[in-house]
């Protein structure tokens, strides 16, 4: 006679079956007095579990569920072990060890915790109350917040519940969201178990796709970003970077520099080691990986534990080599990073300037097109100015110099502020001072601006210096736009310069008694007003008067003579 294979109960079976042995178990564990503190617990687990099956019994559509269908069958079988352990107890004939029963009490203890809230987390999601819920349709963009809401809770209790190819299709879901509505990153960091998901991290067979997920919410958006934070994600990204593969390196790098573009989080990367598995990648890593790298280094160098992490790691060497052997992208980063730590201190300007970073810097901005590449490398520039050595080297380079007076007549308005600050501050010679005076003009513009704090000064000092060139004396007068400017300026009505400024220009413009000069201030009203500023008691303004009005007596008495 052939033995015939029963089916499987079905999950309604299942369920009678799992609410008749409840039935039975909960008054049974009452009568048990051998280890009464742990049936306590257990016996308060099975009202919590009873609660919650008569709860899914109401639901109408929990049996097609399809993590129940190995969820419930789990639960029975562990209701079962609790029943014989309950016998063995209940019977005073049972001779086993005393600390095996406590073992085995604890080890059930333990599987009717995780089945509750699996259970629990599953009744909680509300996909129990939708038909088919477990293969939700993915939602469009711009669905409804209900639906997306229900889809992403769907998605983490699939996440947390189900076994490996549960995971593995949750996990596609989730970042098929992710990448297909950005919007969903912070509906997700905020019903998503985002801990959850980093844990997944040491799971082999999950590490990728719960990286890349982790690596997107760290990206998309500020709220997301500080729930991957908040839930401990710094950390394992940044073991990630240092063991993963290169693919997941580069996701996780990614993920860490745009976690540290928040201020609040950079101390964090100290915390966890971060600086040198962070300059490895820069010395060693994919040209993205090195990009990433950098950037959060960027980010977290204004902290000074950081920089003297930076230091004692020998990074300066590897920042400043990124300036030639690496991505447009980390170039430009780590151009930054060197703005941030030459402003930083004497020390580290030194550490840098050793490095020999100048000829690489001025490299790039001959070469580079990109504005922000440009901002980055001027600034780094104008940081390392302020030492004497590197200020030596930029005055005597005449493609430099030729290179900022570009900038400053067509160059963005950051990049004019930048140029003028830096060329205010170099001792140029005559020769380059001749070349670049078509830049005279728009330094008069620049002086117009009360914004940014500074840039009148910086702009005022470039073209006095290049005044003191008589060629330039004399190109500045014939320009009517660069005259019509000036007497605006000298006029006391007008408040957007300060009179001493203008005043400085016109004496600037007389340096070497210039009657061509002269004529021209004068037929364009600056003695009149200088007269008006000399009333006022304007700083200079009665010598810059004087010297005017003087030349004129002269020139007046030397007329008649020769007549």
């Amino acid at each position: 006679m052939h033995s015939t294979t029963l089916p499987p109960p079905s999950p309604a079976e299942t369920l009678d079956l799992t609410t008749t042995l409840l039935s039975h178990l909960l008054p049974a564990t009452l009568s048990i007095h051998s280890f009464p503190g742990r049936w306590q617990v257990i016996r308060s687990k099975l009202a919590t579990l009873k609660s919650l099956i008569s709860e899914l019994s109401y639901l109408p559509h929990w049996s097609e569920n399809q993590l129940l269908l190995t969820l419930l069958p789990n639960l029975l079988s562990t209701l079962g072990r609790v029943q014989t352990l309950c016998e063995r107890c209940s019977d005073v004939n049972y001779t086993a060890g005393k600390l095996l029963m406590q073992s085995d009490l604890d080890m059930a203890t333990g599987w009717l915790s995780n089945q509750l809230n699996d259970l629990d987390l599953l009744l909680r999601s509300g996909v129990l109350r939708q038909s088919n819920a477990i293969v939700l349709s993915q939602p469009a963009p711009g669905s409804a917040k209900e639906d997306l809401s229900l889809f992403i809770r769907d998605v983490f209790t699939r996440l947390q519940i189900g076994g490996v190819e549960f995971k593995r299709k949750a996990l596609e879901s989730l970042i098929q969201l992710l990448v297909e509505d950005e919007k969903a990153a912070t509906l997700v960091a905020k019903e998503g178990n985002i801990g959850y998901l980093i844990n997944l991290f040491d799971v082999n067979a999950h590490r990728e796709q719960s990286v890349t997920a982790i690596s997107i919410l760290a990206c998309a958006s500020d709220q997301s970003r500080k729930t991957v934070f908040e839930e401990g994600g710094l950390g394992p990204l940044l073991r990630i970077v240092e063991s993963g593969s290169l693919q997941l390196k580069e996701k996780a790098t990614m993920a860490v520099e745009a976690i540290t573009a928040d201020p609040d989080n950079a101390w964090a990367i100290s915390a966890y080691g971060g600086v040198p598995i962070l300059l490895d990648v820069c010395r060693s890593g994919s040209l993205t990986a090195q990009s990433h790298a950098i950037g959060a280094i960027r980010n977290v160098a204004s902290v000074e534990d950081i920089r003297i992490s930076i230091g004692e790691e020998a990074g300066v060497p590897v920042i400043v080599g990124l300036l030639v052997s690496s991505s447009a992208a980390a170039k430009e980063k780590a151009a930054n990073c060197i703005t941030i730590l030459s402003s930083s201190s004497e020390y580290f300007r030194a550490l840098i300037i050793q490095e020999k970073p100048l000829q690489k810097l001025l490299q790039l901005l001959q070469y580079s097109s990109n504005p922000d590449t440009l901002e980055h490398v001027l600034r780094a520039i104008h940081s390392l100015s302020s030492s004497d050595s590197v200020n030596r080297l930029l005055s005597t380079s005449s493609m430099f110099i030729t290179q900022l007076s570009g900038l400053i007549s067509l160059g963005s308005f950051t990049l004019q502020q930048i140029s003028v600050s830096i060329l205010a501050n170099l001792s140029i010679n005559e020769s380059n001072k001749r070349a670049i005076a078509g830049c005279m003009g728009s330094l008069m513009k620049l002086m117009e601006f009360a914004k940014p704090a500074g840039l009148q000064e910086s702009a005022l000092k470039a073209l006095i210096s290049l005044l003191k060139v008589k060629l330039n004396r004399k190109d500045f007068v014939k320009d009517e736009k660069n005259m019509m400017r000036l007497i605006q300026m000298l006029d006391p009505i007008n408040e957007s310069v300060p009179k001493r400024f203008s005043v400085a220009i016109v004496h600037s413009l007389m340096t070497g008694g210039s009657n061509g000069c002269r004529k021209r201030l004068v037929d364009a009203g600056a003695q009149g007003y200088l007269q008006k500023l000399s009333e006022l008691e304007v700083a200079g303004a009665k010598k810059a008067l004087h010297r005017l009005s003087g030349n004129r007596l002269m020139h007046i008495f030397s007329r008649t003579w020769r007549e």
